[in-house]
């Protein structure tokens, strides 16, 4: 039987294993000092609205909490003459960034980086995106039903087909003309309306759960996960890879793909950073919390978001997400390593050994570093037993705002890979 305090030796198990306790500072035997998290996070539920200096985001403009239903603002263009409607989320250029409210993502300007499609150029009137109608190249084709079949075990699916597929030409990033400055905007709804907004959301983004094109604004559900062991939510729009964009219930994007660079998530040249997914972490709300994706393919209620599904709703916001680990964060401490957060993610799918699963120690995991020293230890891999390593799936997640603490520091430091 595996135990991961043994593996960890020692300081490393009081992130393994600690609830809402505190651990002190210590040395591995290795020589490295660990810096401990004041406590665990507990994955409570949480309930009304995020406190506005609980954003990253301050163009957000309520976030509730007893549903995960964010309200941000909504901009209208046009894609090969059909009305397409976007918002923004994070932009390359600092000053922009504060001006409109926006999470600063420097490493975006890298986008096209070997991958000219990976960003749309828009045309505009306006520098600014959204102060005046955009023309993108390519929209999103919003009709086709998103259909989830569980495998045996939740994971991997017997079926995934996302709800929402890029067309021609289209990317969630965009610059306009000219100008160098990227912005992430993805389109989330498209027509002049009557939109739908049931689970089958035949012109609108899975996430959308109202849409206010007198107000404009749009209501988009969003996720809890973790980064440096705090809680943390993020939106998400889509992926380069079927299955990933099905289970975040996103926009298919294959160009995405191609952004730079896999397993190099701390290249300044780069444009992706780093995240964990884990696929069987403990089942149902306590773990605490449960965390994986067979954890938030099976321990919630069927169906899609919609405000008519509320028990969904409910049971994602109450600790059903699968809490994905973030290696980056606009909140770090460290101003280098602040600026390495993207929202475009190099997705890592981590499974537990078999041993560490029969011994019960498959607890929840909040911080992306200490994951890889469970990994360069064995007790984590790549489905089937491989290294654990990019699976080369992007997706698009900005993050929102932090729970309670803010993501500050390194709780281990970043092992170089296994081989």
């Amino acid at each position: 039987m595996y135990n991961i305090a043994t593996a960890l030796r020692g300081p490393l198990s009081c992130l393994a294993f600690a609830a809402m306790a505190a651990c002190s500072g210590s040395t591995d035997p290795d020589g490295t000092d660990f810096t401990r998290p004041e406590k665990f996070p507990d994955g409570v539920p949480l309930t009304g609205q995020l406190a506005r200096g609980k954003l990253t985001m301050t163009s957000v403009l309520s976030a509730e909490l007893d549903r995960n239903i964010a309200r941000v603002p909504l901009f209208r263009g046009t894609a090969n003459g059909e009305r397409v409607w976007f918002v923004r989320m994070d932009v390359s250029d600092s000053v922009l960034a504060a001006q409109h409210g926006l999470n600063f993502a420097p490493r975006l300007a890298n986008s096209q980086n070997g991958c000219p499609a990976c960003v749309q150029v828009v045309q505009s009137t306006d520098p600014i995106p959204g102060r005046a109608p955009v023309e993108f190249v390519g929209g999103v084709d919003f009709s086709p039903m998103r259909v989830l079949t569980p495998g045996p075990t939740g994971f991997p699916p017997l079926m995934a087909q996302p709800g929402s597929v890029a067309r021609a030409g289209y990317s969630d990033l965009i610059r306009v003309g000219t100008s160098t400055v990227v912005w992430n905007a993805p389109i989330v709804a498209s027509g002049n309306g009557p939109f739908d907004v049931s689970q089958a959301h035949t012109n609108t983004l899975d996430r959308v759960m109202a849409i206010d094109t007198v107000a404009m604004t749009v209501d988009l559900q969003f996720v809890r996960a973790f980064s440096h062991g705090k809680d943390i939510f993020y939106f998400t729009f889509g992926s380069s890879a079927a299955i990933s964009a099905t289970l975040e219930r996103g926009t298919l994007v294959p160009v995405l793909a191609t952004l730079a660079f896999a397993n190099d998530d701390r290249n300044p040249n780069g444009a992706r950073a780093g995240i964990i997914t884990i696929v069987n972490g403990q089942r149902g709300q306590a773990s605490p919390p449960g965390q994986g994706l067979m954890h938030v393919i099976l321990d919630n209620p069927p169906g899609n978001l919609s405000v008519s599904n509320d028990a969904l709703l409910r049971s994602l916001s109450r600790g059903g997400d699968a809490h994905n680990v973030l290696a980056f964060f606009p909140t770090l401490t460290d101003p280098v390593k602040r600026r390495l957060y993207s929202p475009m993610w190099d997705l890592e799918i981590a499974e537990w050994s078999a041993a560490v699963v029969a011994s019960g120690e498959n607890h929840a995991q909040p911080d992306f570093n200490t994951i890889h020293q469970l990994a360069n230890r064995g007790l984590l891999t790549n489905p089937g037993g491989a290294p654990l390593s990019s699976a080369n799936f992007v997706v698009n997640c900005p993050v929102m705002g932090f729970a309670f603490d803010p993501p500050a520091d390194d709780l281990a430091p970043r092992p170089e890979p296994r081989r």
